[in-house]
């Protein structure tokens, strides 16, 4: 399986990074919304993309909905990882086409279920 991580955050990305890769998927990393979509055109589309909302230049939610308007992504599934908490926000995410929130600080435990929650599994 594979994951794409997008996240302006370098730890956070190696973060994610680590915890995905014990779970079993080849990962690939963008730093932000641009880049992430450069990746997707060239590589293809993984099993699940991983979206902070937070960065420079596009919002992850701006990146979701790029995403979503995208017919070679049609099936991709999405978990925004962010610290925004608020029940409106986590509102405006699941509209934009996110299918599960995980919010930051978070532990691979939750990631797992929230992977789960997605239809994938461990190995």
């Amino acid at each position: 399986m594979q994951a794409i991580i997008v996240d302006d955050s370098k730890a956070m990305r190696a973060i994610l990074r680590n915890m995905m890769e014990d779970l079993g998927f080849a990962v690939w990393e963008a730093g932000g919304g641009a880049e992430a979509l450069d990746l997707l055109r060239h590589q293809g589309r993984p099993d699940v993309a991983l979206v902070d909302w937070n960065m420079p230049g596009m919002s992850g939610v701006d990146l979701i909905r790029q995403m979503r308007a995208d017919p070679l992504l049609e099936g991709l599934r999405i978990l925004m990882v962010t610290t925004e908490v608020e029940a409106a926000r986590v509102a405006v995410a699941l509209q934009a086409g996110a299918q599960e929130y995980l919010m930051k600080p978070f532990t691979a435990e939750t990631l797992q279920e929230k992977l789960s929650l997605l239809g994938l599994r461990k190995g």
